[in-house]
C-alpha cells in the first residue's frame, strides 16, 4: 500500500472587521484574516497538502473566489469536502502536520482545540495531527503583523 504525501501553503492579510479562524476554532483577536472564506490559513494548508498527495489539484480549484457559494465558507466544512473527496479517489489520510507563524495573538492556549477540529474533519485521531506555532521573529509580513502564513504536511495511503 503507498504513502503519499503533500504540502500546501496559504497566507492571508490580518483585517479588522473580519473574526480570527484558525484550524477550525475562533480566536478573540481585534483583526481577523481577510480572504473570501473565512480565511482560515491552517485549514486551506491543510486542504492544499491533501489535495496534493492525492494529485488533486489545489483549493482554488476546488473553491475557486470566484464562485459566490464560497463566500464566508466555513474551511472545516470545505476539510470535510476534501476528506470525501480523497474517499471517492481511493484515499484516506493517515498523518498532519502544520506550522503556522504569526506575531499575534499567541495561539497555544488552542492548540489541542485546533487538533481536535482538523482531526474530526480529516477523519482522523488528534494524535495523528500535529501543529506547532512559531513567529517571524519581527521580520517580513508575518513579523510585522501584516498577516499570518501557514504551511503544512499530509500524508495519505490508499484507503
Amino acid at each position: 500500500m503507498a504513502t503519499l504525501a503533500g504540502i500546501g501553503y496559504d497566507s492571508h492579510r490580518l483585517a479588522a472587521g473580519r473574526r480570527l479562524v484558525i484550524g477550525g476554532v475562533e480566536i478573540p483577536a481585534e483583526r481577523g484574516l481577510d480572504g473570501h472564506s473565512d480565511a482560515d490559513v491552517l485549514t486551506h494548508a491543510l486542504i492544499d497538502a491533501l489535495l496534493g498527495a492525492a494529485g488533486l489539484g489545489d483549493i482554488g480549484l476546488h473553491f475557486p473566489d470566484t464562485d459566490e457559494r464560497w463566500r464566508d465558507a466555513d474551511s472545516i466544512e470545505l476539510l470535510r469536502a476534501v476528506r470525501e473527496q480523497l474517499g471517492d479517489a481511493g484515499y484516506r489520510p493517515v498523518n498532519i502536520d502544520a506550522t503556522l507563524a504569526c506575531e499575534e495573538p499567541k495561539l497555544a492556549s488552542f492548540r489541542d482545540e485546533m487538533r481536535t477540529r482538523l482531526a474530526q474533519a480529516s477523519g482522523l485521531d488528534p494524535s495523528a495531527v500535529n501543529v506547532k506555532f512559531t513567529t517571524g521573529e519581527r521580520m517580513g509580513f508575518v513579523g510585522r503583523g501584516e498577516g499570518i502564513a501557514a504551511l503544512a504536511i499530509a500524508t495519505i495511503t490508499e484507503a
